[in-house]
């Protein structure tokens, strides 16, 4: 299987883009780009200054949906609804760029707690209209397990995948640090073989830290061996910094071939 690392970092999305140069420096093929901050695709400027980094570079790039304060299950219709639109609009810009774009479920408002099947139902219907979208824009929109809260949908295999069984246009991001943070790293390596897109980082497996792979508890030998030969394409390896980059790379390197 051909393995491409990709680095990504929430943690810069209000820093000037300079940073990005040295994404490639570092020794990555790609940037998943985190649609939020000074890298909202729909922001024309900033927009303006992605597709300049890129011609300056030659990375190529994957992209992360905007996700803060949108719910893709609330009964809250407007803002469902507003939800919708701005991962539709991210995914139009987006496919300028690439065919790949990371969106976060939905999750348990207090009011969604008494009505979980309702809360499922929102989250089924949302995914088949940004799936229709991304579609339309020879996009795929895959959907990402979510960390130990409980609140979140798609923290587990089943729940992800039975959440997007059956949808045009919708594909699935399995996230090793999010399944760490619920003691489910195995339970998604049994199934890696169905996953669109990888994200990988480190934590100690109780809260989502985005640390360099071998900072936290993941066994990162086994994980890499198992991603490897069971899956073929994009690994975007997240951090907090330039420095923790490189650190990544090395154990990647080491452990997914």
């Amino acid at each position: 299987m051909t393995l491409k690392p990709y680095f990504s970092s929430s943690a810069k999305v209000w820093e000037d883009i300079s940073w990005v140069y040295g994404i490639g420096d570092a020794g990555y093929e790609g940037w998943e780009i985190v649609c939020d901050g000074n890298y909202r695709l729909d922001n024309p400027a900033c927009f303006s200054k992605i597709e300049e980094m890129i011609a300056a570079t030659g990375l190529t790039v994957t992209v992360h949906a905007p996700y803060g304060d949108l719910n893709l299950a609330t009964l809250n219709d407007p803002i469902w609804h507003e939800s919708i639109r701005q991962i539709c609009t991210c995914i139009k810009h987006a496919s300028e760029l690439t065919d790949r774009v990371t969106i976060h479920p939905g999750y348990l408002s207090p009011v969604g707690k008494l009505m979980p099947q309702k809360v499922w139902d929102l989250q089924k219907e949302a995914l088949r209209q940004i799936g229709k979208y991304a579609q339309e824009h020879s996009v795929l929109a895959c959907l990402e397990n979510m960390i130990g809260i409980k609140e979140f949908l798609c923290r587990v295999p089943d729940e992800l995948i039975g959440m997007t069984e059956g949808i045009e246009g919708i594909g699935m991001t399995f996230d090793f640090g999010h399944a760490n943070t619920i003691g489910n790293v195995d339970n998604f390596l049994r199934h890696v073989d169905k996953a669109h897109h990888i994200h990988i980082h480190d934590n100690n497996g109780m809260s989502d830290q985005h640390l360099a792979l071998g900072d936290g508890t993941i066994p990162w030998p086994a994980v890499g061996k198992t991603i490897a030969e069971k899956y073929n394409g994009i690994v975007v390896i997240e951090g907090r910094s330039i420095e923790e980059a490189k650190k990544s790379l090395a154990v990647f390197r080491r452990y997914f071939q």
